[in-house]
């Protein structure tokens, strides 16, 4: 198993547990020189807050344990592919990657793609603003997700 794909698990294991304890299935670990450095999970169902994205509280945590703002050579695993909000912040604070185990067409059926956002702000990943790789994990959507939302 590559560095990697051990990252994403972690990202992946993170979300499974955020929706066992009632939050959303979003988790991200975010890592330097290949040691992973901070994690954080999806929070807007405890908090009340749509900033509190993983990736966002990932941002939010390495800044504050680094002393910086700004995050070069940083990489993010994220469960999820980022929004636009956490593509945005991620871009700049200087990550140089990222990394997402399931993309928008993974999600919407369960309600939780985030296409709908790139389509308001009438924004385009082409060319993305950073490599934007997704690597395999060893669950699928549907066991992360959940039941389909109905109508979706």
């Amino acid at each position: 198993m590559t560095t990697h794909q051990q990252f994403m698990q972690e990202a992946v294991r993170l979300a499974e547990a955020n929706l066992r304890r009632g939050g959303r299935p979003f988790g991200a670990v975010l890592a330097i020189g290949g040691e992973a450095v901070v994690t954080g999970v999806n929070d807007i169902v405890h908090s009340h807050d749509p900033t509190t994205h993983a990736e966002m509280e990932a941002l939010r945590a390495a800044s504050r344990k680094l002393g910086r703002p700004d995050l070069p050579g940083a990489v993010a695993y994220a469960s999820g592919h980022p929004c636009p909000m956490c593509l945005a912040a991620l871009t700049m604070a200087g990550v140089e990657a990222v990394y997402y185990a399931f993309d928008n067409a993974d999600a919407a059926p369960y309600g939780l793609s985030s296409e709908a956002a790139y389509q308001a702000l009438r924004l385009s990943l082409t060319p993305p603003p950073l490599p934007l790789t997704r690597v395999p994990v060893d669950i699928s959507a549907a066991q992360l997700y959940g039941p389909r939302k109905s109508g979706v």
